[in-house]
């Protein structure tokens, strides 16, 4: 049996802001759609599922997130996690230059939850709070170029 991650899935708030905040820090629009049906519901265990959604690529073409905005039925609220929760909890990606990803994401609003590390001089990473409180891990690799 062979495995391949197709994607990482998130429910957001805002679409369109959420797809901003990933565009503008490199990742690609691959295609939206909306999606409803018999099928929907029965993939993902919710009656009258309606969702507009997005996929969005890295530029390596190696990973990709796909984004759920819910019609029906309403989103639920819920605290934001913390990096110490059971479960889903972050998505990460590497930069080449984490102080220009940190200058993008601050354009949206955002900063790093607590500042900026520094991995055994191998990384330099934090952990921004991003759109609908998705946690961002950002990596720079040291001693590459």
């Amino acid at each position: 049996m062979s495995i391949k991650l197709e994607n990482v899935g998130i429910a957001v708030r805002d679409l369109d802001a959420t797809i901003a905040f990933f565009t503008d820090l490199g990742l690609t629009l691959v295609g939206r759609d909306t999606v409803s049906g018999e099928w929907a519901d029965t993939a993902v265990d919710l009656d009258g599922n309606h969702a507009n959604i997005a996929v969005l690529q890295t530029p390596d073409g190696q990973g990709s997130i796909e984004l759920f905005e819910y019609i029906h039925p309403d989103a639920i609220e819920t605290e934001p996690t913390r990096p110490n929760e059971i479960g889903m909890h972050r998505v990460a990606f590497s930069v080449d230059d984490l102080d220009a990803a940190l200058e993008v994401v601050a354009r949206h609003g955002y900063v790093p939850l607590r500042g900026v590390a520094t991995y055994e001089d191998v990384y330099r990473l934090t952990y921004v709070r991003g759109p609908s409180g998705i946690i961002v891990m950002l990596a720079e690799e040291l001693g590459k170029g």
